[in-house]
């Protein structure tokens, strides 16, 4: 992918937007053209929360192209608070703390370089959740 492709997907990959349908309000990620609950026109921009609990996970030891360096890597379906279910990878943890059910949260990390230029990209993966200390 080209930078122009990395520009278009800046807010979806470094915000967690999508979009909510204006017709039956459902929650969409990443968006889309239609609502697959209702089947209308969806387009209204929506800044999910970025946390959410594990739904399912595994550890990948035979990583895609581009992404050798970084095995073996958890990779989690994460379940969004407002509810949409996507895949991303999980940092900051052991994997023998990982669990079903864990809260976790959204954080901007390198995903990985491109070409000889070097082009960094980044993008979302999910943490546990740090819970803030009431003063």
């Amino acid at each position: 992918m080209r930078v122009a492709g990395h520009w278009r997907l800046k807010r979806q990959r470094l915000t967690l937007e999508g979009e909510v349908c204006p017709s039956c309000r459902a929650p969409l990620f990443p968006p889309r053209d239609v609502c697959p609950e209702c089947g209308k026109p969806a387009a209204t921009p929506y800044t999910f929360s970025g946390r959410g609990t594990v739904y399912a996970f595994t550890t990948v030891y035979e990583p895609p192209a581009h992404f050798e360096q970084y095995r073996p890597y958890l990779l989690a379906l994460v379940k969004l608070e407002e509810g949409p279910i996507l895949t991303a990878q999980l940092t900051d943890v052991d994997p023998e703390e990982v669990s079903i059910g864990m809260p976790v949260e959204m954080v901007t990390r390198r995903l990985t370089e491109e070409g000889e230029e070097g082009l960094i990209l980044y993008g979302y993966k999910f943490r546990p959740l740090v819970r803030q200390q009431v003063a």
